[in-house]
């Protein structure tokens, strides 16, 4: 599928988390089938774009275009101006989030709030287009299928996302009073591919090969996007893309590749974080990672209470290294930290 001028290799993307989806996890999930990324979400407010949280957002140093970068906010002059800014920082497509549910988001009447106030979605992505165009830079949208399942207007909203110049959009199945509970729906996002002609991507629950397709096929979607399943699984894309194109499911994971994805991840998040954050930072990835193999809860325990890169790196190392040896084989070499 293409967004404006872009062309992506294949409808399997991930989705922007915050918290989870920065640069070294987007090169991941990119060199392991990702046909496209969006970054975790940049605050469209100048007084917090020198932070060095925003800072750390904004970096996408050797990074695989077309570089997306997401933005959020509620003041459409302002939203516009943080579009500016991040094509200046190398941003090649700008998306518009209207779909956090998170409560710091919502407080100040922007993510999925905004599906409250349709006039101010069409004021915002007005301004963010006329932004963009002399750019050449398309923009996206982001979004949940209502506030709440009594009202639900993602038709209305993509219908003026398309009149305004949205080249795609990607619909979670959910309100946003489902927050992440329940389970999303499809009907909606199919209603919405029948009755608009820009790229939809289906995203909400998408978790293993069979629901791709399923999602693909009942939705008729464009492309799909992968959020949590993706945690501790960035193989996930690949294993997605191979039985979109083949119906046949590559084997899963052993011990020895986990081991060595998980390491290579470990390198490139303490390299971006610095020895202080990378390691506290690492942990929650490291326990996704884990979270279903043997004894994790026991070696989790003993990994928060490490603090520091190289014990940290270490320790996860042998103990793959225990299970390898455990399954009757040798333990391979990783590259060294």
């Amino acid at each position: 599928m293409h967004i404006g001028p872009w062309h992506l290799p294949n409808p399997v993307f991930v989705a922007p988390m915050a918290g989870v989806t920065d640069r070294p996890f987007r090169q991941l999930c990119k060199r392991l089938g990702a046909g496209y990324a969006v970054s975790e979400m940049a605050a469209s407010n100048p007084k917090l774009w020198n932070s060095v949280k925003t800072s750390r957002r904004l970096n996408h140093e050797g990074e695989i275009d077309p570089i997306a970068v997401q933005i959020a906010g509620a003041a459409p002059d302002m939203m516009a101006e943080a579009a500016v800014f991040n094509i200046e920082k190398g941003a090649r497509i700008i998306d518009i989030n209207m779909g956090c549910p998170a409560k710091k988001v919502c407080n100040v009447a922007s993510g999925s709030a905004l599906l409250r106030n349709e006039p101010l979605i069409a004021q915002i992505i007005e301004r963010v287009v006329k932004a963009c165009s002399p750019y050449n830079v398309p923009v996206t949208l982001k979004t949940r299928t209502g506030w709440d399942r009594e009202n639900k207007n993602a038709l209305r909203v993509a219908r003026l996302a398309e009149n305004l110049g949205i080249a795609a959009l990607t619909l979670h199945g959910r309100t946003r009073c489902d927050l992440y509970t329940g389970q999303a729906e499809y009907d909606t996002i199919a209603q919405v591919k029948a009755n608009i002609s820009i790229p939809v991507i289906a995203n909400g629950d998408i978790t293993d090969p069979y629901k791709a397709k399923y999602v693909l096929d009942y939705t008729k979607a464009d492309a799909i996007m992968i959020g949590r399943a993706a945690q501790g699984n960035p193989w996930i894309f690949r294993e997605i893309n191979h039985f979109l194109e083949t119906g046949q499911l590559l084997p899963k994971p052993g011990y020895g590749h986990m081991k060595a994805v998980l390491l290579e991840h470990l390198h490139h998040h303490y390299t971006f974080y610095g020895e202080y954050t990378g390691v506290r930072s690492a942990r929650k990835h490291i326990a996704w990672y884990i979270s279903k193999l043997p004894e994790a809860d026991a070696f989790c325990d003993r990994m928060n209470r490490i603090d520091n890169s190289h014990d940290q790196y270490t320790a996860v190392e042998q103990w793959f290294d225990q299970l390898i040896i455990h399954q009757g084989q040798q333990p391979e070499t990783s590259p060294a930290h």
